[in-house]
C-alpha cells in the first residue's frame, strides 16, 4: 500500500524527493518491470519489478527515478519493451521510451481564470501544426492577443494525443495520455494555456475516445480486454466500455477526460465522434467522462465546457446526466453547415443530397438547431435525428467550414473559393448573428487562401492504404469520381500537403476588408443586447423570396432585423409580412451591410424606404428601429 495519494489511477507521478510511483493494469502479464532509458540509446538499463495487485494491476514506488527520467515496460521478461498506456509524454514519439513529467511544477501565472463562459461563446477551433509556420505551442501564442481582438472567447485545439510520423490532422492517437512531441514539451502546452487565459481566453481540446491509431497503439500488450469484437467501428476495433474487464477502461478513459483538465487546466473538451462510443451499461461511459471532467474544473473552480460530434444527431447527449442524458454542452451542427454550404454553392451531391440551401432550411436551422430530428434521411435510407424543438440555441455549435468539411473536397478549398465573395460575407454576416454557438475553422476570418488537405504521415504500407482509404472516401461526390482521370488527389502522406495547410497571416492586412468584417460582427454580437442575448425563442424567421429571408430579434432594448438575399435584387411590394413591420413610432435603420465598401462591397442601397423594401442581390443587412420624430 501507498502511503500517499496518486492523483490518477494509472500513470508514473512522481513523490517528492522519494521517487516515482507506477501503476500499470496489465491482466494479460504475470510480471511487469520499469526499465530505465537513455534518450539517444536503445538499450535496456536498470529494471526494476512492479508488484502484482488485485484486478490485474502493477504498481510500486521506485527510488532514484525523478522526472525527465526515461522508461518503458517489460512485459513477462520478453525482449520488447513498450510504452506505459498511460505515458505523460513521449519524447521519441509512440515507439520510444515514456517520460517522467511533474505536472507540478509549472508556476501558472493566471491560476484564478474561471473557465470557458457559460454564455457568448465564439469558438475557434486551431491544429496546432498548421496553425504558425512553425507548428508548435510557443509559435501560436504569439497571436493569442489578435484572436482575443477578433472576438474569440474559446480555442479549441485539435487532437494532440501522441500519434506516429512528423504530421497528422491528431486523429489517429495512440498515447492518449501524452501531449505530441511535435508542437512542444508538456511545460510548452501548459504556457501556451496559461497565455491564452492571460488573454481571457479559455482552451478547450478535441479527444478521441472512440477509436485508437493503426500505429503506435500497444494496449493489447497489457490487456486485449481493452478492445471488444462486439461492436463494429469504421476506425478499428471498437473499445471495450461494457464488456468483461471493461471497468478498468472505462477508468482509462474517465480518467483522461479528468487529467487534460486538472493538470493542463483545459477549460473542456470536445469528444470526437461520439456515435462509435458504444456502450449498453446502465449508464453510459459518456456520462462518466462529463462528470469526471466536471469535477476536475470544480476542484479549480473553472467552468467546463463540452460539445461533442454525434453524427445521428442524439440530443441525449446535451440532457442532464441526472435524467439519463450525457451532460455535454453542445452538439456540432452538421445540418446548418450542410444547408448553408448548398445555398451558396448550389450543389447538393453525397451527404449534401438531402439540402437545399433553401431560406426555409437556414431559417429552421437557426432557430432549432437540426434539421432532422427524426425524419426520413433519403441519403442514409433511414430516419435521422431526435427531438431537440425544446433546445436552447446555445445547445448547437454551427459553422461555415471546420477541418473535416474543408478536407472533404477535391482540392481541400475553404468554402471562401466555393462561392462569391459577395455571397461569402452575406453568409457570415447572418451566420454570426444568428443565436447558435458559432465556431471559426482557423484563417476563416481573414479568408485564408490555404487548403486544409487531410494529412497523415506514416510507414509506406500503410501511408498507401490511407491514400487510397481518402480516395475511395471522395469518391461519393460524382464531381470528384468523373474528375480523377485528370486529377491527381493530394497525397496525405506528402510533407508538401502539409506544409500546403500552415497560414500566412500577412492575409490578415491583404484580406483585410472581410477581417474587418468579422471583427465588427463579433463586436456587435457581443455588445448589441438584442445579439448578445443568443435567444431563439426570441427571434423569428421568414421566406421573403427564393432566395431570400429575414430573422428579427425582439428585445426590449430595440428589435433588430436581419435580412439576407442570396439572390439577385429583390423589390418587395406588397409587403404582407408583419416581421418587416417596423416597430411603433419607429422606422428601420441601417446598422450594417455585407455590401459596405469597407468590407469590399460594391455598395448597398438602403433597404427600407418609404414602406417599400428593397433588396440588394448578394447581401446581408442589419438594421434596428429608430424613433421617428
Amino acid at each position: 500500500m501507498t502511503d500517499f495519494k496518486r492523483r490518477f489511477a494509472i500513470g508514473a507521478e512522481p513523490v517528492g524527493q522519494r521517487g516515482t510511483h507506477f501503476r500499470v493494469w496489465a491482466p494479460a502479464a504475470k510480471r511487469l518491470e520499469v526499465v530505465e532509458r537513455v534518450l539517444d540509446d536503445d538499450r535496456a538499463g536498470r529494471s526494476h519489478a512492479l508488484e502484482t495487485k488485485a484486478g490485474g494491476y502493477f504498481e510500486a514506488l521506485i527510488p532514484g527515478l525523478a522526472p525527465g527520467a526515461l522508461y518503458s515496460l517489460r512485459v513477462d521478461g520478453g525482449t520488447k519493451l513498450y510504452p506505459d498506456p498511460a505515458s505523460r509524454f513521449q519524447p521519441r514519439g509512440p515507439h520510444g521510451p515514456s517520460e517522467v513529467i511533474d505536472a507540478q511544477s509549472y508556476a501558472w501565472k493566471h491560476p484564478d481564470f474561471p473557465g470557458a463562459p457559460s454564455r457568448g461563446q465564439v469558438l475557434y477551433e486551431l491544429h496546432v501544426g498548421t496553425f504558425t509556420r512553425e507548428g508548435t505551442y510557443a509559435a501560436a501564442m504569439r497571436e493569442l492577443a489578435e484572436l482575443q481582438a477578433l472576438g474569440i472567447t474559446t480555442l479549441e485545439l485539435m487532437p494532440l494525443a501522441e500519434f506516429p510520423g512528423r504530421f497528422g490532422w491528431g486523429y489517429d492517437g495512440v498515447d492518449l495520455w501524452s501531449p505530441s512531441h511535435l508542437y512542444g514539451r508538456p511545460d510548452e502546452l501548459r504556457a501556451f494555456i496559461d497565455a491564452a487565459h492571460g488573454h481571457r481566453l479559455a482552451v478547450i481540446l478535441d479527444v478521441v475516445y472512440n477509436h485508437l491509431g493503426p500505429d503506435g497503439n500497444y494496449l493489447k500488450c497489457f490487456s486485449p480486454q481493452y478492445f471488444t469484437d462486439r461492436y463494429a467501428n469504421e476506425w478499428g476495433e471498437a473499445l471495450n466500455f461494457d464488456g468483461s474487464e471493461s471497468a478498468p477502461v472505462r477508468e482509462f478513459f474517465c480518467e483522461n477526460a479528468g487529467y487534460w483538465i486538472d493538470e493542463y487546466r483545459f477549460d473542456g473538451l470536445r469528444l470526437d465522434a461520439t456515435q462509435t462510443i458504444l456502450d449498453s451499461s446502465p449508464r453510459h461511459v459518456l456520462a462518466e467522462v462529463t462528470e469526471r471532467a466536471r469535477a476536475a474544473g470544480r476542484a479549480q473552480q473553472r467552468n467546463i465546457y463540452i460539445s461533442a460530434e454525434n453524427e445521428p444527431q442524439d440530443s441525449r447527449l446535451v440532457a442532464s446526466t441526472a435524467t439519463g442524458g450525457y451532460g455535454c454542452d453542445a452538439l456540432w451542427n452538421d445540418d446548418f453547415h450542410h444547408a448553408a454550404r448548398v445555398a451558396v454553392t448550389g450543389r447538393h451531391e453525397a451527404y449534401y443530397a438531402d439540402y437545399r440551401g433553401s431560406p426555409q432550411e437556414l431559417i429552421s436551422a437557426v432557430k432549432w438547431g437540426y434539421l432532422y430530428q427524426g425524419q426520413h434521411y433519403a441519403w442514409q435510407k433511414k430516419r435521422r435525428g431526435q427531438p431537440a424543438l425544446g433546445l436552447p440555441a446555445r445547445h448547437f455549435v454551427s459553422y461555415l467550414q471546420n477541418h473535416d468539411q474543408i478536407a472533404n473536397s477535391l482540392c481541400g478549398d475553404r468554402i471562401g473559393r466555393l462561392t462569391s465573395a459577395a455571397d461569402l460575407r452575406a453568409l457570415t454576416t447572418f451566420w454570426l448573428l444568428a443565436p447558435p454557438t458559432p465556431l471559426l475553422f482557423q484563417g476563416q476570418e481573414f479568408d485564408a487562401s490555404a487548403p486544409f488537405l487531410y494529412f497523415a504521415d506514416h510507414e509506406a504500407e500503410l501511408r498507401q492504404k490511407v491514400a487510397q482509404g481518402r480516395r475511395e472516401f471522395l469518391e461519393q461526390f460524382q464531381a470528384v469520381h468523373a474528375s480523377q482521370a485528370t486529377f491527381s488527389l493530394d497525397d496525405p502522406g506528402d510533407v508538401a500537403t502539409f506544409e500546403r495547410c500552415k497560414l500566412d497571416f500577412s492575409e490578415r492586412t491583404r484580406h483585410g476588408a472581410i477581417y474587418a468584417l468579422h471583427r465588427e460582427l463579433l463586436a456587435l454580437r457581443r455588445e448589441d443586447p438584442a445579439f448578445a442575448a443568443e435567444r431563439a425563442d426570441s427571434m423569428h424567421g421568414a421566406v421573403l423570396g427564393e432566395c431570400a429571408l429575414v430573422l428579427r430579434f425582439f428585445c426590449e432594448a430595440g428589435d433588430r432585423l436581419v435580412v439576407l438575399n442570396l439572390g439577385g435584387d429583390l423589390e418587395l411590394e406588397p409587403v404582407p409580412e408583419p416581421l418587416l413591420a417596423p416597430p411603433a413610432g419607429c422606422e428601420w435603420k441601417v446598422m450594417l451591410s455585407s455590401e459596405d465598401t469597407k468590407y469590399g462591397g460594391l455598395g448597398c442601397r438602403v433597404p427600407y424606404v418609404d414602406g417599400k423594401w428593397t433588396l440588394t442581390a448578394h447581401a446581408a443587412v442589419v438594421l434596428c428601429g429608430e424613433k421617428t420624430r
